[in-house]
C-alpha cells in the first residue's frame, strides 16, 4: 500500500492527529495517502480540514454529520455513512437523552436507495426523532450533491462538505474500507459510547 516511507510517514502523522481529535485511526487513512500521494494527501487535509472543523461549528455538529451522512449515502459509501450517522446518534442522546430512532449500522445500509427514496427515508426518520428543521437539509444537501449552486454562505458549507467527504466516499469504496468508530470528538466520551451500547442493546 505504501510507495514510500514518506507515505509511512504521514500515515502515522494523520493517523496520530486523528487518534487526538476522534480518539482513533481511522482505517482509511493509508488510503487516503495510497490514492494521492504523501504530499498530496497532506495538503488535501490542510486545505479541507480547517473548514469542516469551522462547519462543525457554524451549522452544529448534528447538521454537519446529517450532511455528511446524506452525502455519503448518495454516493453508495457505507463507511462514511456508518461513521457519521454513528456520531450524530451520539450528540442525539446526548443533547435529547433518548436513542435515535434508527442505529447507524441499518443507516448505512441505505447506500442503494435513489435520491426520491432516500429523500423520503431520511425525512422521515429525522421526523421521528424531532429534527423536523433538519428534515429541510436534506432537501437541499441533495440538491448540492445533484449538482446545484449554493444559495448562501450554509449551503456554501454544505457545497464544500460535497466535494470534501465526496473524495473521501470515493476512496473508501474503492478498497471497501470497514466501518470503524464515530468520526467525531464526541466518540472520545466512553460513558456516552457505554450508555449507547446499553441502550442499544436493549432495544435489539
Amino acid at each position: 500500500m505504501y510507495a514510500t516511507g514518506l507515505d509511512r510517514l504521514v500515515v502515522r502523522m494523520l493517523q496520530a492527529a486523528c487518534r487526538v481529535m476522534w480518539g482513533f485511526p481511522p482505517r482509511m487513512i493509508p488510503f487516503i495517502v495510497g490514492r494521492m500521494g504523501a504530499v498530496r494527501a497532506v495538503v488535501w487535509f490542510a486545505r479541507n480540514m480547517p473548514r469542516y472543523m469551522s462547519t462543525l461549528k457554524v451549522l452544529g455538529p448534528v447538521r454537519t454529520h446529517l450532511a455528511c451522512v446524506t452525502i455519503s449515502l448518495r454516493n453508495g459509501c457505507s463507511y462514511c455513512a456508518y461513521g457519521h450517522a454513528y456520531a450524530l446518534e451520539l450528540f442525539h442522546l446526548r443533547d435529547r437523552d433518548r436513542l435515535f430512532p434508527i442505529a447507524a449500522a441499518e443507516i448505512a445500509e441505505w447506500i442503494d436507495l435513489d435520491a426520491r427514496q432516500l429523500r423520503d427515508r431520511l425525512r422521515a426518520v429525522l421526523q421521528q426523532a424531532g429534527l423536523h428543521v433538519e428534515a429541510l437539509w436534506v432537501d437541499r444537501t441533495l440538491d448540492l450533491v445533484a449538482g446545484a449552486g449554493p444559495m448562501d454562505a450554509a449551503e456554501a458549507r454544505i457545497a464544500h462538505l460535497v466535494r470534501m467527504v465526496g473524495t473521501m466516499n470515493g476512496i473508501a469504496t474503492a478498497n471497501d474500507v470497514p466501518c470503524d468508530e464515530a468520526q467525531s470528538t464526541i466518540n472520545k466520551d466512553r460513558a456516552l459510547k457505554a450508555r449507547y451500547t446499553t441502550l442499544r442493546a436493549g432495544v435489539a
